[in-house]
């Protein structure tokens, strides 16, 4: 096992990480809420739990009436796993498998499994790149017609204002503290961060990044993601930063009653907030409602550590990238005025 492998899996360990999931009373209700309110859709099915934990989504399957639930779970974890489902009278239906998903096998007599479900996200969704491994189960586990829960994610961006890294530090108990702050976000600059930002420190609703069906992803669509974009401020105010939510739709029979989990500054906070990547100081200005931002966002994997990524923004000049149609911006507006 390599190094990098090897930390992630002694990281899952520490039990202060399962904690923070457990406590995350959103994140712990749309997987609760999107199996029970499911229950048919699992009723004497044979369910895969990729990276199980300590075992309470495969607990949630076999409370809904699943068959037989595999638990898989890499780390030392699988032990208390195995307690949670004994504490419960589940072992008849859940059993725990200590084993990476890539070397786990289904017992030879053992059709593919119905549903595969798992907690893979990570911070702006691909972060520690755990979705790997269930895209993996999927091809080697799950029936033609199986389901993934969830089954659509999508990235979401939007500019913002981050005043908790420069307009706070304007007056700390009657001290200008700017050259410490511009100091401090100097030492952050090579890694986003991780932050709750208001609904109110948005500059725009959000755009859509990156959208995907987990039924037909495939891993090499998640080494690059790039993404170009004008759009119009819908508000007045500081650009400072640029901030990135994701949000889960779960399988539904009925699509708008599906059971969606946001981490977008709107909704309940959970334990990934934002991802925030703050501009230089020199780059943040000051903008007008319907201002038009425009900018170039990448995210690649890293060839030394796939389950990282560096995020890029670059800034890009308005008067010369093509702007989407329509466009709400008031340079589209003078433009169009002018030349009609």
């Amino acid at each position: 096992m390599d190094v990098n492998l090897n930390n992630y899996f002694n990281n899952y360990e520490n039990l202060e990480v399962h904690e923070l999931m457990l406590r995350d009373r959103p994140r712990q209700q749309a997987y609760k809420r999107a199996i029970e309110s499911n229950a048919n859709l699992f009723k004497d099915k044979v369910v895969l739990d990729v990276g199980a934990g300590t075992g309470i989504l495969s607990a949630f399957c076999a409370k809904a009436g699943a068959k037989l639930v595999y638990a898989v779970e890499a780390s030392n974890l699988a032990e208390i796993a195995l307690k949670v489902m004994e504490d419960n009278g589940l072992t008849p239906v859940v059993k725990v498998i200590h084993s990476k998903i890539e070397d786990f096998c289904l017992p030879t007599s053992a059709e593919r499994v119905d549903i595969i479900i798992s907690e893979w996200m990570g911070f702006y969704l691909l972060h520690e790149g755990m979705l790997d491994s269930v895209l993996f189960a999927r091809d080697k586990f799950l029936k033609p017609d199986g389901l993934m829960f969830p089954t659509e994610c999508a990235i979401y961006v939007a500019p913002c204002s981050v005043p908790s890294r420069f307009d706070d530090w304007e007056n700390v108990d009657g001290v200008r503290l700017t050259s410490f702050s511009s100091k401090l976000r100097k030492q952050k600059s090579n890694n986003p961060e991780i932050l709750q930002i208001s609904p109110e420190e948005l500059l725009h609703s959000g755009t859509l990044v990156h959208w995907m069906n987990l039924i037909d992803t495939v891993a090499q669509d998640l080494n690059e993601i790039i993404f170009e974009d004008v759009l119009a401020a819908e508000k007045s105010g500081k650009h400072q930063g640029f901030c990135i939510w994701f949000e889960c739709r779960f399988p539904s029979e009925n699509y708008e009653e599906a059971v969606v989990l946001s981490t977008a500054p709107n909704s309940p906070l959970t334990h990934w907030k934002q991802c925030v990547v703050v501009l230089p100081e020199n780059a943040c200005t000051e903008i007008d409602n319907n201002a038009p931002i425009s900018f170039k966002m990448s995210m690649r994997r890293r060839s030394n550590d796939h389950r990282k990524y560096d995020l890029e923004f670059e800034l890009l000049d308005p008067y010369v990238i093509e702007h989407p149609v329509p466009c709400d911006c008031y340079m589209t507006k003078f433009h169009f005025i002018k030349y009609t």
